[in-house]
């Protein structure tokens, strides 16, 4: 086995490095459905591809080092992820999530488990005395986004884990945004963390995939007996996508970072903007939390545009920037919340936590930073 230290390492060799009977440095695509039985009752240690199969299994030990957990699992989409920790509640419960948290994560909170009598509330989880107040015998469990979607506001993941143990609840993190190569939610003292690997994980905007990472030995069995019996797995070229992913993640999230650094410094010094949320500006609300618990600011952005700005006109002359929905892929991405990932939140309560019709997100790619500035430049020439 390979002896490192750095997670810049562990992004290459961690968890099932290559194929010992081959010799092959990457880990094959087993692609097959089910496995031929030495016998009745003897297997190869696989039976069939939905309970396990070993591309996956590599992939879901890797994300299980990387974020220093007991257990990772591999899931169709994020969403089909968060669909199966939301699996562990029961009529009921109630989850408390963040005031700014992805879409999907809303929607299938409100139109899926509540039929299941599974119920939520929206609270303010930077404001952890206000947090601790909202915690009923009902709550089972506070999960929360760090920076969360698209506001990027930080919440104190280790108060929030200390919160939660104290009154039995688990705490769920969404590191989708952040990564384990910049943060480490289970070593804060978070008991599950979820990532839509689609995004900066995979990085290459060619595979749509989740990960769940279990701090214990009874929530990996919990979560083990979730995925074969709902059966959301992800697939085994996709898992080796993932992997061939995850091997770069060190050397394009620093890119990354470095254009959003660059990005972030002129929009902060350019009249058209109203307003700037970039957790590694200094005078950003939570930046001493958010460089507490993570390595640097990440690599989202989101801003407003000033009312004598049209954000249509500065979005649809964008020729670099691509308007698509996700983020974390090479290439630079933008997006309105408001009327696409953010959609699905009812107006009252997007307008209510400050996603407002004018807010926009920015992913910064891997491109040249100054080729993104001069493509923002001369679409604000056209809005303005």
């Amino acid at each position: 086995m390979a002896e490192y230290k750095k997670i810049e390492s562990a992004l290459i060799h961690g968890g099932i490095y290559g194929d010992k009977r081959t010799g092959a440095v990457n880990v094959p695509i087993f692609q097959t459905s089910t496995f031929e039985q030495l016998e009745l009752g003897k297997h190869t240690g696989y039976e069939y591809s939905r309970t396990g199969n070993p591309t996956r299994e590599a992939l879901e030990a890797l994300i299980a080092e990387l974020e220093k957990g007991k257990a990772g699992f591999a899931f169709g989409s994020g969403m089909a992820a968060i669909t199966a920790v939301l699996s562990l509640f029961h009529t009921g419960d109630r989850i408390i999530i963040s005031q700014n948290v992805y879409g999907g994560t809303f929607r299938v909170l409100d139109k899926v488990f509540d039929h299941f009598g599974i119920g939520y509330s929206i609270e303010n989880t930077g404001d952890t005395e206000e947090l601790e107040k909202k915690i009923t015998d009902d709550v089972k469990a506070i999960m929360i986004e760090s920076p969360a979607n698209p506001l990027l506001s930080v919440t104190d993941i280790e108060k929030v884990a200390e919160i939660a143990h104290s009154h039995g609840l688990l705490t769920i993190v969404d590191n989708t945004f952040m990564t384990p190569y910049l943060q480490r939610p289970i070593e804060l003292g978070a008991d599950i963390v979820v990532h839509s690997a689609t995004k900066y994980l995979g990085g290459h905007s060619d595979v749509v995939a989740g990960l769940v990472v279990v701090k214990t030995d009874e929530l990996a069995e919990k979560i083990a007996f979730i995925q074969n019996s709902t059966g959301g797995v992800l697939g085994p070229f996709d898992s080796f996508l993932l992997i061939r992913g995850i091997k770069t993640l060190g050397v394009r999230m620093d890119r990354h970072v470095e254009n959003a650094v660059k990005i972030a410094a002129f929009l902060e010094n350019h009249e058209a903007f109203r307003k700037v949320y970039y957790p590694g500006s200094k005078d950003f609300p939570g930046r001493d939390i958010q460089f507490k618990q993570a390595k640097n600011g990440g690599a989202m952005i989101s801003f407003e545009l000033k009312e004598n700005y049209c954000h249509k006109k500065f979005i649809d002359s964008l020729k670099l920037i691509a308007l698509a929905e996700s983020l974390g892929g090479v290439e630079s991405l933008i997006c309105h919340p408001s009327t696409m990932t953010h959609a699905s939140i009812p107006e009252d309560i997007r307008q209510a936590v400050g996603i407002t019709d004018g807010l926009i997100r920015l992913s910064p790619g891997i491109e040249d930073a100054d080729d993104l500035i001069e493509d923002i430049s001369q679409a604000l020439e056209n809005a303005g």
